[in-house]
């Protein structure tokens, strides 16, 4: 309960943003802050809760995406394209899963294998006709709430709110579900976790494929915002350095952890913006230099600074008793 209490907070207090303001410039702030988080959440689902470190997350933010792109130039309407662009990143990750957890790669192996696919489906949508090539697709101008394209940023603020909420809603749910010990099992120790009777398999596979979903979600919502996309947006690494890093500065494997690291790097991708101009490359030496301070300081990530400090706490409490 306190989970979802906390979670219903955070939805209230976003949601109320744009009746306070109707800047342009915080909410485009405040919309694409979110969107980190929906990403670095989908990458936690795997990386955090499931110790399967993805280098290639790209592989589903793109699938979605296309798959929303694609399914408009067809007519669908954009809410079922959404529901579409789930499914078919749910389903990618269940054929990578498929042909990687049922060979035992994990580790370095499996997060190479997830860079190396997210490669060579960037080369097929450059290669194929449907997917515009090169070129990149657009989206058809059909602005209404009912076409999922909105007058303001306010609206686009509320629909990755809703995403978020989803993927906070999932990871919470995973704290606390049996299948999330599961999955949390074999993050610890797989041989462990396969003795007591747990599946490592099925339960990798089920994690893979819900945060692809999630992954999608997040490219479906890019080509609504940018009414574009092409393979080198879609399956380019810096989708997936995104999601890694917000994950890992935040704290892997907790609720309000890839929050926090994805509003961290925005803002300092924001204020480098601002001091650098378009330095080619400024954002990627920055995600790079925070990672190391992080790793090297603050293993935990930042939503784990409170934990030596309840060590010491503890500590001190048990001197006094004794």
């Amino acid at each position: 309960m306190r989970d979802l209490a906390s979670i219903a907070l955070f939805v209230v207090v976003v949601a109320c943003v744009p009746l306070v303001t109707q800047s342009g410039v915080a909410l485009n702030f405040i919309m694409m802050a979110l969107y980190a988080c929906l990403l670095a959440q989908a990458w936690n689902i795997l990386g955090g809760f499931g110790g399967q470190f993805s280098f290639g997350h790209a592989l589903f933010f793109g699938t979605g995406a296309y798959a929303q792109a694609i399914a408009q130039q067809y007519g669908v309407n954009p809410w079922a394209a959404l529901v579409l662009a789930l499914v078919a990143s749910a389903m990618v990750g269940v054929i990578v899963g498929a042909l990687t957890f049922r060979y035992g790669l994990k580790g370095s192996y499996f997060a190479l294998v997830t860079l190396a696919f997210a490669e060579v489906f960037r080369i097929v949508a450059l290669s194929v006709p449907f997917t515009g090539g090169g070129v990149g697709l657009m989206v058809p101008l059909r602005e209404s709430a009912a076409n999922m394209q909105f007058a303001t940023r306010a609206g686009y603020l509320w629909l990755v709110l809703a995403l978020v909420a989803v993927a906070l809603l999932a990871s919470a749910w995973l704290r606390h579900s049996r299948f999330g010990a599961y999955l949390q099992a074999v993050r610890d120790n797989e041989d462990a976790a396969r003795a007591v009777g747990v599946d490592p398999f099925r339960v990798k596979l089920a994690a893979i494929a819900l945060s692809g979903a999630l992954m999608g979600a997040g490219g479906a919502f890019y080509v609504q915002v940018f009414q574009y996309i092409d393979p080198g947006i879609a399956y380019g690494p810096s989708t997936s350095v995104e999601a890694l890093v917000a994950a890992i500065v935040g704290g892997m494997g907790t609720l309000w952890g890839p929050v926090l690291g994805a509003l961290v790097l925005h803002v300092l991708a924001d204020l480098t913006r601002n001091l650098f101009g378009q330095l080619p490359g400024i954002n990627m030496v920055i995600y790079g230099s925070v990672l190391v301070l992080i790793v090297m300081f603050l293993p935990r990530g930042i939503a784990g600074i409170g934990v030596p400090v309840r060590w010491l706490r503890a500590m001190r409490r048990g001197d006094r008793n004794g």
